[in-house]
């Protein structure tokens, strides 16, 4: 891969909504991927012939801070953006109409990225997807679609964020804290906030308490999903070395076509989170610290570096858009 894969970055779009996207918040993932293709220091190639697939990179995240109408119930000026920027990619080039979108791919962290997508049929239906929102009952195909870790870095670095303490010194059982979205976190709440020590569930993290030392100090971090399907948490738990435990409802986690979840981590299915202590203790010692120990193996594939190394969170994605791209067979 790393000596064939060619990129191209469409040079059509202007800052700040194209070419460009946020890296301190919880749409970093988005943002630094978009920025290290456009640098060109990886895999980008500025001859489109030679390119194996094309980036469309607009930025769902910018758009709906410059278009949208706050309090507005519909996203219509963002669908027509992408809408409008696909028409003219179509119409400068031609490659989009060679393959039908299937050789390019876009990417977004934000919650609104898939349904701006369907704007645009082919981009929907054919284009390769990557997206921190890998929902299947909302047409994510992971066939063809790439789910996207969601990473929080509020200061843009992960200083500080991964390693932990040896199993032996995490005293809490399992941990949460998070604010009211969607209903699983309101089942997970009704269930265990306030209710057990060895379950500690919080919607709001009392004063003086750390989050992070929360995360290194539990031996299983619980990760529901909010409105939609994607949590930061996964990825936090992960750096901190703390077992996830996914409790949500028809999404693919990242990179599972190469790392297998279930050697790393608790999946748990909704209807069973009156049951996640009694799920959580019938690990176990032994099994647990198999977890733990491939944990820290597969850690290094979510770290975001400050320039991208071999088998990190950039070379991964990459991978996995490599291996959808192997799927398509395009004739020019």
């Amino acid at each position: 891969m790393e000596k064939l894969f060619k990129i191209y970055v469409y040079e059509e779009g202007q800052l700040p909504m194209f070419h460009n996207g946020p890296c301190k918040s919880i749409y970093s993932s988005e943002g630094r991927f978009m920025h290290e293709m456009e640098k060109g220091n990886f895999f980008r190639t500025r001859d489109p012939d030679e390119a194996l697939v094309y980036f469309l990179p607009f930025s769902v995240v910018e758009m709906v801070r410059y278009l949208y109408v706050p309090g507005a119930h519909e996203y219509h000026a963002v669908g027509r953006a992408v809408s409008d920027y696909i028409d003219t990619i179509a119409g400068t080039h031609p490659f989009w109409n060679q393959s039908l979108g299937r050789d390019h791919f876009m990417l977004s962290c934000h919650d609104w990225g898939p349904h701006t997508t369907s704007y645009v049929p082919l981009l929907f239906n054919n284009s390769i997807r990557v997206l921190c929102n890998a929902n299947t009952s909302e047409g994510f195909n992971p066939s063809k679609d790439v789910p996207l870790p969601e990473i929080n870095l509020k200061t843009g670095e992960i200083t500080g964020l991964v390693g932990g303490p040896s199993p032996s010194r995490r005293s809490i059982l399992a941990f949460f804290a998070g604010r009211l979205h969607g209903h699983i976190r309101q089942l997970l709440l009704d269930q265990w906030k306030g209710k057990d020590q060895d379950m500690q569930v919080y919607d709001s993290l009392p004063n003086g308490l750390s989050y992070n030392a929360k995360l290194k100090n539990s031996r299983f971090c619980l990760c529901p999903s909010g409105y939609e399907v994607a949590s930061p948490r996964v990825v936090e738990a992960i750096y901190a070395e703390c077992i996830p435990v996914l409790i949500s409802d028809g999404y693919v986690p990242p990179f599972s076509d190469v790392l297998n979840w279930k050697a790393f981590s608790v999946v748990v299915q909704v209807k069973d989170i009156p049951n996640i202590k009694k799920i959580l203790m019938g690990v176990s010692q032994n099994q647990y610290l198999r977890m733990h120990r491939r944990l820290k193996r597969v850690q290094r594939h979510f770290v975001m570096d400050g320039a991208p190394k071999r088998f990190d969170i950039f070379h991964m994605v990459v991978h996995s858009i490599w291996l959808r791209r192997l799927n398509v067979r395009v004739q020019h």
